[in-house]
């Protein structure tokens, strides 16, 4: 195909009668073709445009269809042969003088065929358009105007490209908005609100739409625990909660929730949770149909805790004796409509019962009960306080059974020993030392005991039962009055000793410091000892904290540095009257004493070719722990002194009497807080008052020692007097002994 070459273009825009060039002949004009319209006119445009020479080449740049700015106005291409490409260029044949005729230029019309002029419009004028720009030149290739790349001769038009194959403009990026939260996974965002307070979760929900429905996901409350809030978070937004999240929900404790007293009826409410395992209505105000629809709705039940409800019945154990087979703790304390007909059916129907807490219920004297629980012997917990049905025959059923083999050594039935590690018996008045008798080698596992305020426990009882419970742990004793000293030094004598956390003997007139003062000795993990209402001493407070000093280990810290210890040991000996002022001081001493000891290392020497007035200025200027004292002239040596302290790791929190509380306490707040300087201060001054106020409560003693005391003061100033003379007369180079200071007389303890 031969290659074509753009000649200049000429519009045709003024009248056909206007002046011509001598020089130039017009060209015969043709008819004038009638104008084509819709598709007609659509095929002669696209056949306009094949005519161009970026056809021939689709991946460059393309041809633009052809416009028209006005009704008179046409631009046209003359084509040439492909010979005429090295030819010189025409494109300054025509001249702004000859922009109203007619183009002079060589056509191909001789070598192209079948190609016509095109016709022109006999009112139009000519207009001459190499000097457009290209998006105002229709229809001339891009590769014409672009002289420098294609070797084109200069001064051919050019234009962009064709409308219909014109490619994609790069077009400048902007920069992207960073939101580093709203391009967070989902996932992640609720980790992150698993670290706020359910307060603080509940506040932005009110944010937007968005964080309102990520704050009610679900995902985010499957624990819904509200002891620490619930009097915080009203009773629209739990319910909302409840309700918005009731399938994740796995923990649901509504503990003292009363605020949803009125809306237990509220559509979806008790029937939203339907997967929980944990479940505590403990002091709700809630009625007895919505706790059945919760009880129906949740099979996968573990722990039900719904102590203190009033309208809880035995129709409820009924529904989770039928519902609930997965159930391991049931507390049902403090409900007075229940009785042990209904824990039989759920003893019956739930065999991994391992937790079972039913104070204050009626019926215990039942031994069918106690036989089948004897039989299962999968308890581990059994709370029965203040249960007064309870008698010494349905405790001996629970323990040895019916009917079994005896020992006749020992006279005790021969039975499996049971897997009770907790069981409490406080208050239960119906049974008495008989009953006691029957645990004895029965619950070895044991380890937390409770016996408070059980009538007519004797010292026997107890040394023959404390042996046989090495896993011993909390023992209970309070109120019981016919004890003695002997069963607190059995206790220290037994294997349960060393692991024995938790005492108490309130109450107990008899036990005194005979008793105490062994098991201190070898109690030596003890963390609580409620000895109130005893006959202990001063001794007893005195042999604690040397317990404390030598159990807990001193924290040694090197410099200046602050230290806050932890409370290790709790003391109740308030209502002793044989405990004073000096055994509390004895615990704020220990509390508050803090060991300084220096530690001298000696530095290698400096170089003896050094400057010494150079080297005693870089010694001054070194840290106060080091100092330097040269024992030759040339040869100076160094001694870096370093100063340690040792705190206590662990204090002991004393109750004492009402009078001294609140100074322990106040010691105790300056000990915690690190401040021992404070709290020696306090101790200090505690103890001056506490000798002023008894001397001046004594009749003869007192001025006696007032006396006393003035004699010393007035033998101290005289030593200071006569020291002070001698440093006189010692300055001047005359008397014996100037320089030296007398030691004072302190008079003996202050406190003794």
């Amino acid at each position: 195909m031969a290659n074509i070459i753009a000649e200049p273009v000429l519009e045709a825009d003024t009248p056909i009668d206007s002046p011509q060039s001598p020089t130039t002949n017009p060209p015969p004009f043709y008819e004038q073709p009638p104008k084509l319209k819709g598709r007609q006119r659509l095929l002669a445009g696209l056949q306009r445009v094949s005519s161009s020479q970026s056809v021939q080449r689709l991946g460059g740049s393309r041809t633009r269809a052809y416009s028209a700015n006005g009704k008179g106005s046409i631009s046209c291409i003359s084509l040439q042969s492909a010979h005429s490409l090295n030819t010189p260029s025409l494109g300054s044949v025509l001249t702004n003088e000859l922009s109203v005729g007619y183009s002079t230029a060589p056509t191909s019309a001789a070598t192209t065929p079948g190609i016509q002029v095109p016709m022109f419009d006999e009112s139009a004028r000519l207009r001459y358009l190499s000097k457009l720009n290209g998006k105002t030149s229709a229809g001339i290739p891009t590769e014409l105007r672009q002289t420098t790349k294609t070797g084109l001769t200069p001064g051919i038009a050019e234009v962009d490209e064709d409308y219909f194959s014109r490619p994609k403009s790069q077009i400048a990026q902007r920069t992207r908005d960073f939101n580093f939260w709203r391009d967070l996974p989902s996932e992640l965002k609720m980790e992150v609100l698993t670290y706020l307070k359910p307060r603080e979760i509940v506040r932005l929900s009110a944010l937007s739409k968005s964080w309102h429905r990520m704050c009610f996901d679900g995902q985010l409350w499957a624990i819904l625990d509200t002891a620490d809030f619930y009097q915080d978070i009203p009773a629209d937004a739990l319910v909302k909660i409840i309700t918005s999240a009731g399938p994740f929900v796995r923990d649901l404790n509504l503990r003292g929730c009363v605020q949803l007293t009125e809306r237990w009826h509220t559509r979806g409410l008790s029937d939203a949770c339907t997967n929980l395992e944990n479940f505590s209505l403990q002091g709700c105000h809630i009625d007895r149909t919505s706790i059945h629809n919760f009880l129906y709705a949740n099979s996968r039940l573990v722990h039900i805790n719904l102590s203190g409800l009033a309208l809880a019945t035995n129709s409820a154990l009924k529904i989770i004796a039928a519902n609930c087979l997965q159930l391991e703790h049931l507390d049902i304390t403090w409900c007075n409509h229940v009785d042990t007909r209904g824990i039989k059916r759920v003893v019956e129907a739930c065999p991994k019962l391992k937790d079972l807490r039913a104070g204050e219920v009626r019926g215990w004297d039942d031994t069918e009960l106690m036989l089948m629980l004897f039989t299962r012997n999968t308890l581990e917990r059994l709370v029965l306080m203040n249960c007064d049905s309870l008698t010494d025959e349905s405790l001996a059923v629970l323990m040895e059974g019916r009917d079994n083999e005896v020992d006749y050594l020992s006279g005790r039935a021969i039975v499996a020993p049971r897997k009770l590690k907790h069981l409490d018996l406080t208050r239960c008045r119906g049974i008495s030392d008989a009953g006691l008798k029957t645990m004895v080698g029965n619950i070895p596992e044991i380890e937390g005991l409770q016996l408070s305020k059980v009538q007519g426990v004797l010292d026997s009882t107890l040394t023959d039962l404390l042996p046989t419970t090495p896993m011993l742990t909390h023992l209970d004793l309070e109120e019981l009055g016919d004890l003695s000293n002997a069963v607190l030094q059995c206790l220290a004598n037994c294997p349960c000793a060393p692991r024995l956390r938790h005492l108490s003997i309130s109450y107990c007139e008899n036990m005194g410091d005979s008793g105490m003062l062994p098991l201190l000795k070898t109690c030596t993990n003890v963390r609580s000892l409620e000895m109130d209402n005893t006959r202990i001493s001063d001794l007893v407070l005195t042999e604690a904290a040397a317990m404390m000093r030598q159990r807990a280990p001193r924290t040694i810290v090197q410099g200046k540095a602050d230290f806050k210890p932890a409370i290790g040991l709790r003391l109740f000996a308030f209502d002793c009257q044989n405990v004073t002022w000096t055994g509390v001081r004895e615990i704020l001493s220990r509390n508050a004493e803090v060991f300084v000891t220096t530690h001298t290392t000696n530095l290698p020497p400096l170089d003896k070719h050094k400057d010494r007035t150079a080297n005693t200025t870089n010694l001054s200027t070194s840290s106060s722990s080091t100092e330097n004292l040269p024992s030759r002239p040339d040869t100076p040596s160094r001694i870096h002194i370093t100063r340690s302290s040792s705190f206590p790791s662990e204090i002991i929190q004393l109750k004492c009497f009402w009078n001294f509380q609140p100074t322990v306490e106040e010691h105790t707040k300056r000990v915690l807080r690190g401040d021992f300087t404070a709290a020696r201060r306090l101790e200090r001054k505690w103890a001056e008052f506490m000798i002023a106020q008894e001397e001046a409560g004594a009749a003869g003693a007192g001025s006696r020692r007032r006396r006393r005391r003035a004699r010393e003061a007035q033998m101290m100033h005289a030593d200071e007097a006569e020291g002070g003379q001698g440093l006189v007369a010692g300055a001047g180079g005359a008397g014996v002994g100037g320089g030296r200071r007398r030691r004072a007389r302190s008079g003996g303890c202050a406190i003794m």
